[in-house]
C-alpha cells in the first residue's frame, strides 16, 4: 500500500501565506511526478503545480509568481509554498504522486486525502 499524507492547510487572510506538505509512505520504490491539485465544490479537480523527480516544475497561470513547488526526494515529500493568497485560492488541495511499487514495472497514481485552504478576512 501507498499512503500520501498532507498537512499545512488552514485559514489565512488575503495576502497571507501557507505552506503545504505531502509525504508518500509505504511500498514506494520510485516516484515520478508529484504535484498539487485543487477543487472547489461543484467543480472539477484542477492542476495547480507539479514537479518531476529531476526538479522540473510546471504551474497553472493563475499561481505563477505566487506559488512555489519543491520536493525532497530523500523524504518522498513535496511542498507547496503559497504566497499572496487571495479568496480565489480557497479550495481543497490534493497531493498527487506517480509511484512505482517494489517489483512493479509501471507507475500508478496515488492521491492524498485533501487539505482545506480558506482565504478570507
Amino acid at each position: 500500500q501507498v499512503q500520501l499524507v498532507e498537512s499545512g492547510g488552514g485559514l489565512v487572510q488575503p495576502g497571507g501565506s501557507l505552506r503545504l506538505s505531502c509525504t508518500a509512505s509505504g511500498s514506494v520504490e520510485s516516484i515520478n511526478f508529484m504535484g498539487w491539485y485543487r477543487q472547489v465544490p461543484g467543480k472539477r479537480r484542477d492542476l495547480v503545480a507539479d514537479i518531476t523527480g529531476g526538479g522540473t516544475t510546471n504551474y497553472v497561470d493563475s499561481v505563477k509568481g505566487r506559488f512555489t513547488i519543491s520536493r525532497d526526494n530523500a523524504k518522498n515529500t513535496v511542498y507547496l509554498e503559497m504566497n499572496s493568497l487571495n479568496p480565489e485560492d480557497t479550495a481543497v488541495y490534493y497531493c498527487y504522486a506517480q509511484v512505482r511499487r517494489p517489483g512493479a514495472s509501471s507507475f500508478y497514481a496515488y492521491w492524498g486525502q485533501g487539505t482545506q485552504v480558506t482565504v478570507s478576512s
